[in-house]
């Protein structure tokens, strides 16, 4: 979605200190591991401040996933899995997003790519509330939530048991908390311009 003519556009991005992305999968069907990606980033642009127009933008550091067992991670990060040494990254990019309902919910619609693979997914997503904090930002809150298939992606490894269910679920649940900043004229105009010394010193 694109800025209509005479409206501008802002920019926001992710206060990664207040911001989580998580997920759990059942582990033998009887009880959930959890985990998450420590290393992500993302911009966000909405049309002035209406997040309705938004297009949101995410890349997650695959080799940065951790579920507080190292064995497990490093399982986790290899050719059974999501396979960091040949796709690093994690990336949503998003193509539509529904009004508020009654409750402030909103339906998040976009593309999820993951070892290579694309899908389109659902994301819930639920406004927390704005505010400017002590250093004159202008901060939004989200939380989002979803479920997906990890086999959509061809992410097929598992373990029959002899009770014949298996032993990692094939459902993933993701969490994501979501704390953004506005990102400010100045702010830009700073970036450009050193973006223009790099450029002028090489």
């Amino acid at each position: 979605m694109k800025a209509t003519k005479g409206t501008s556009q802002t920019r926001w991005s992710i206060d990664q200190a207040h911001s989580e992305i998580s997920f759990k999968v059942k582990h033998l069907m009887i009880s959930n591991v959890k985990g998450l990606f420590t290393g992500f980033d993302g911009s966000i642009f909405t049309q002035a401040k209406d997040f309705a127009t938004a297009e949101v933008y995410i890349w997650i550091d695959a080799s940065t996933i951790n579920t507080r067992d190292a064995k497990r991670d490093e399982h986790l990060k290899s050719a059974d899995f999501l396979d960091v040494a040949k796709h690093k990254q994690i990336t949503f990019t998003s193509s539509t997003m529904s009004m508020p309902d009654a409750d402030g919910n909103i339906e998040l619609w976009g593309e999820l790519t993951m070892v290579g693979i694309t899908k389109n997914i659902k994301l819930n997503v639920q406004f927390g509330g704005s505010a400017r904090d002590p250093w004159g930002n202008e901060r939004v809150g989200f939380t989002i939530s979803g479920k997906i298939n990890r086999t959509d992606w061809q992410l097929t490894w598992n373990t029959l048991l002899e009770t014949g269910d298996l032993l990692v679920g094939e459902e993933i649940n993701i969490s994501c908390e979501m704390e953004l900043i506005k990102v400010r004229e100045e702010d830009l105009v700073l970036r450009s311009n050193s973006t223009v010394r790099k450029k002028i010193l090489l």
